[in-house]
């Protein structure tokens, strides 16, 4: 409608000139006339043309970036109008319409309106008005993209060819329908389809801009190539979640696994921590009048907290000054800087006033230019990496001791634990991680004292090399200058640079050997998560003590509490409890006790083991197994166990936590917090903020890829799934319980606060069991009429909204449901699943069926999955998701794969092992120096980690390291038995 008045605007100036210089300022005054009108612009609301009133901001003056002389010319085609509306996104969009429109363009608003139908064809006006806001207040931001972006052309993740786009856009955008806001966040890939970023385009606009690349930066100290930390950085800008990114777009971060991605995200987040804190501390020295250009440069090369701490030290508030800034204000840094530049002129008598303290004599006056001089030393950059280097070359070490302190105060069980390290030393270089946590344990505890120790060599070579290079004054110096100049040299040495260096070491050693922890307890968390469930049993779950009883719960095969009991073992009452215990595993057909690895575990193991011996239970043939109850008796106090439990003993609840733990491991333990799982190493020694955020990411990581049923989940589970949270899991619960169970996993978009991007990393994840819904379609539609259509998956079903808010899409009153819900291919590449179907001749009621995987076997027999790949237009990472979710069976999952918990019969006490045994265990705990073994003694043996080797361990499964993980099963050999310690050592022959 507005079209008239802008060509008339348009027509009414390329009357005046006609070159090429004027027709980009054509475009610009019409970019700005559209500024105008957009922002007066409201949604779902029309407004008579005649009535619109300009904005207050219409009499902004033009930005002056509009006009370059470096743009291309008008005549150069669409290319000039593609450079003006590139969006500040992370991903690279392909045009591939534009080249198909060849025609000449003969006005200003023919050429635009042809942009923006190329640009995204799917949406409407209202998402092109709010998008080219957006783009003209990015208009002053550097391109984030190299020039080179617009010729090379590199195959995306999925399909981008023009047909494809054509036929899939109204079936995969899962962005109409929503605020034109929500959809800026995927205007880049309007069908969710990602593009392959440029190996060379590196260039990442950072708020906080510095002297040094981040993307270089991130890859020196990853060691991952630059094109994929440009990428990743890219993915995290875009708020793609970890799990989203492992799975979905593997081609893009060069086939990482979720931990590398991980310690990427830390290191990335602490740059940028890094940055936010140096542009801080200018604003505070800028507002203090105290800025110099040396200074802004040296602050703006910072790269650590160490080093912006050592720079901006003496501009702190409220801080005295130190021995420099006293000299400055005396007016001595004038010397200092002639002593280096022109030595020959400096005359230090002529600086003495007898009445200024620090002034007063030569030998004040001397001392002021020296800790200049030192101060100066000290904060330049070069100098600095002069000593860094020469550190690495050199033998430092790290040195601890007992304090005299820790002789009379500390508790001597306490110094005993330290013993190790009472006359310690080690080279920086070669130090173990675990022995650095220990070390800072001690020295926090007042226990330990700790030094590093830096070669004098170290000075010497310091000392020549700033006479001879660096601090060499500029003409001949007299000899008590250059007196002046070696004593500024020691100074500088020992006072400055010796503790920064110490400083540096420490907290690299300290920061390094709490991300190995962090990692490890990641590492361990996951197996532990991932442990395979034991499905279809009715357990008995046991919390044992002594005085209050052992507590019991039993559970039957779908979690569900069937009975809750206490009895009491182990006060002379044990035979006739047995008979209780007995009548209940009868009642209940229960074969299975789980026992918890807390107080009285041994004698509760003992007591069920001795009646198993003696088939007390026939005609039952029950067996037990041992599982950690870390974190149970917290949970069983906690919010979410009383509302699920409710009216039910906290003693009671432990128990029924237990039981769970063996038979859904995954969904039972993310009600517990990660930390309380008590399979870490120094976890309290560590940042906790990093602690947290690295577990919750791996619990993240673990619920997504096993997926939930999003119809029969509990909510606690579900807040875990990647793109979403807690407010986000309680209003699917509650659309589930308002309106039914998901058809399919459309519906997610009617969830209210679940937008297009939540939609996008999360749905991938979700499951939607065909069964179930199959059922629940039979039953709506008994009552509404006979079912239309013969396959099940065609059934229709009129679902009605009974809520009070509209739903988002009032055109989706039919649902259908679709068979790949119940895989892991992402809706994005459902197009790219039919066209495959189509090419090996299957259909989706096929899908995880013995013929479907038939069907792929044949063809992939005929032809290569790289040429499939390139006939699908897409690439192999996402044809084999495509292959997978299509041949795995209905109840697949991958946890099948995991160990299972070790069922017992008998017991095996310390004092009957020997030295020689071979036993077979299973791991209870890894850490950074060795592997803690369950053998079934009731203590754990270690495995020293000299003794884990490669050899040892199985090659048939895929190892980030050469750790073991909890769960694992290992063949062990028993090398030393110390029985007052209980401490058992033991070598570890093979992996099971």
């Amino acid at each position: 409608m507005s079209s008239l008045p802008r060509r008339a605007k348009v027509k009414a100036q390329t009357a005046v000139s006609k070159d090429e210089f004027s027709s980009f300022s054509e475009l610009s005054s019409a970019s700005e006339d559209d500024d105008k009108e957009d922002s007066a612009w409201e949604p779902q609301k029309k407004v008579p043309r005649s009535l619109k009133q300009p904005a207050p901001k219409e009499s902004k003056p033009k930005k002056a970036p509009r006009v370059k002389k470096k743009n291309p010319p008008m005549s150069d085609g669409l290319k000039g109008v593609a450079v003006k509306e590139e969006m500040d996104d992370s991903m690279a969009v392909d045009n591939v319409v534009l080249e198909d429109r060849k025609s000449n363009l003969d006005s200003v608003q023919t050429l635009k309106t042809a942009k923006t139908k190329q640009k995204n064809p799917a949406q409407p006006p209202s998402t092109q008005r709010t998008k080219k806001v957006k783009v003209d207040k990015e208009t002053n931001k550097p391109s984030r993209f190299k020039s080179e972006s617009d010729t090379t052309e590199i195959p995306s993740t999925s399909t981008t060819w023009e047909v494809a786009c054509k036929k899939e856009e109204n079936e995969d955008d899962y962005t109409f329908g929503q605020s034109p806001l929500k959809k800026i966040k995927t205007e880049t890939c309007p069908q969710g389809q990602p593009v392959r970023l440029l190996a060379n385009s590196n260039n990442i606009v950072e708020d906080s801009e510095m002297n040094w690349d981040i993307v270089q930066v991130l890859s020196e100290r990853t060691n991952i190539e630059p094109w994929v930390c440009a990428n990743i950085i890219r993915l995290f800008n875009d708020d793609n979640t970890i799990p989203f990114i492992v799975r979905y777009r593997k081609e893009l971060i060069n086939n990482l696994d979720a931990d590398s991605l991980r310690e990427v995200q830390q290191t990335l987040e602490e740059l940028r921590a890094v940055a936010k804190k140096v542009h801080s501390t200018i604003q505070k020295i800028k507002k203090e009048g105290k800025m110099t250009e040396c200074l802004l440069k040296a602050l703006l090369n910072c790269k650590t907290f160490e080093e912006l701490e050592h720079v901006s030290a003496p501009y702190k508030m409220g801080s005295k000054g130190t021995k420099a800034q006293r000299a400055r204000q005396l007016g001595l840094e004038g010397a200092a800087r002639t002593l280096l530049e022109n030595p020959g002129e400096l005359n230090l008598l002529a600086y003495i006033q007898p009445s200024v303290k620090g002034l007063s004599t030569l030998k004040d006056i001397e001392t002021g230019v020296q800790h200049i001089l030192a101060d100066m030393i000290a904060k330049d950059r070069d100098t600095l990496d002069f000593v860094r280097i020469s550190c690495e070359n050199a033998h430092v070490c790290i040195q601890s001791s007992l304090t005299k302190v820790s002789f009379k105060k500390a508790n001597e069980k306490d110094v005993d634990k330290f013993i190790l390290y009472q006359n310690f030393s080690c080279n920086v270089n070669s130090i173990q991680h675990h022995q650095i946590l220990a070390i800072n344990r001690g020295e926090n505890l007042k226990i330990l004292t700790v030094k590093v120790n830096i070669p004098d060599r170290v000075k010497d070579q310091f000392c020549r090399w700033c006479i001879q290079n660096r601090w060499r004054p500029r003409g001949f110096a007299r000899p008590e200058l250059m007196t002046i100049l070696q004593n500024s040299l020691n100074d500088s040495f020992k006072r400055l640079i010796y503790p920064l260096l110490c400083r540096e070491l420490r907290a690299k050693l300290t920061s390094e050997a709490e991300k190995q922890s962090v990692l490890m307890f990641g590492r361990n968390l996951r197996q532990l998560l991932l442990t395979s469930p034991v499905p279809g049993r009715t357990l008995m779950g046991v919390d044992p003590g002594y005085k209050h009883g052992c507590k019991l719960a039993i559970i039957s095969p779908t979690s569900q509490i069937l009975h809750t009991d206490v009895v009491y073992l182990h006060c002379g009452q044990g035979f006739r409890e047995a008979e209780k215990i007995k009548r209940l595993l009868l009642k209940f057909n229960c074969s299975t006790v789980v026992i918890g690895n807390g107080t009285a575990c041994r004698e509760t193991e003992a007591y069920f083991a001795d009646l198993i011996m003696k088939n007390y239970f026939a005609p039952l043939d029950v067996v037990y197994c041992i599982t950690s109850e870390a974190g149970a008796s917290i949970y069983s106090v906690s919010p979410e166990a009383n509302k699920e439990m409710p009216g039910l003993d906290p003693n009671l609840r432990s128990a029924v936590s237990i039981a769970r733990r063996v038979q859904d491991p995954l969904a039972e333990l993310v009600k517990i917090e990660p930390k309380h799982i008590g399979v870490g190493m120094y976890q309290h020694d560590v940042s906790q903020t990093l602690l947290k955020a690295t577990l919750d990411s791996v619990v993240e990581e673990c619920v997504s890829f096993v997926g939930v049923d999003i119809n029969i989940c509990s909510e606690v589970l579900l807040r875990h799934i990647a793109g979403l949270n807690a407010n986000r899991a309680k209003n699917i619960i509650e659309w589930r319980e308002e309106n039914g169970p998901f058809i399919n996993r459309e519906q997610l978009k009617k969830v209210k606060g679940l937008g297009p991007k939540s939609f996008q990393q999360c749905a991938g994840f979700i499951r939607i069991n065909q069964d179930y819904i199959r059922t629940f379609c039979s039953q709506h539609t008994e009552s509404a009429g006979p079912i239309q259509g013969d396959a099940p998956a065609a059934v229709e079903v009129t679902h009605e909204k009974q809520g009070k808010k509209k739903s988002k899409t009032a055109g989706n009153a039919v649902l259908k449901p679709n068979p790949l819900d119940q895989t892991c291919v992402h809706p994005e590449s459902y197009g790219l699943a039919n066209r495959f179907l189509s090419f090996i001749g299957g259909t989706l009621c096929e899908i995880g069926k013995p013929e479907m995987q038939q069907k792929i076997n044949s063809f992939l027999k005929k032809e290569e999955i790289k040429k499939i790949a390139e006939r699908l237009q897409t690439t192999i990472h996402t044809l084999q998701i495509i292959i997978d979710g299509l041949s795995q069976p209905e109840s697949f999952d991958f946890r099948t794969d995991f160990d299972k918990p070790d069922f017992k019969r008998s017991i095996v006490c310390l004092e009957d092992l020997q030295v020689g045994t071979v036993l077979t265990g299973r791991v209870e705990n890894a850490t950074l120096f060795g592997i803690f073994v369950d053998i079934g003694v009731g203590k754990a043996g270690l495995i020293p980690i000299r003794n884990v080797t490669a050899a040892k361990l199985s090659k048939t499964k895929k190892r980030r390291s050469l750790q073991l993980g909890p769960g694992e099963k290992v063949e062990v050999q028993v090398l030393n038995i110390d029985i007052p310690r209980s401490r058992i050592t033991l070598d570890l022959i093979r992996v099971l």
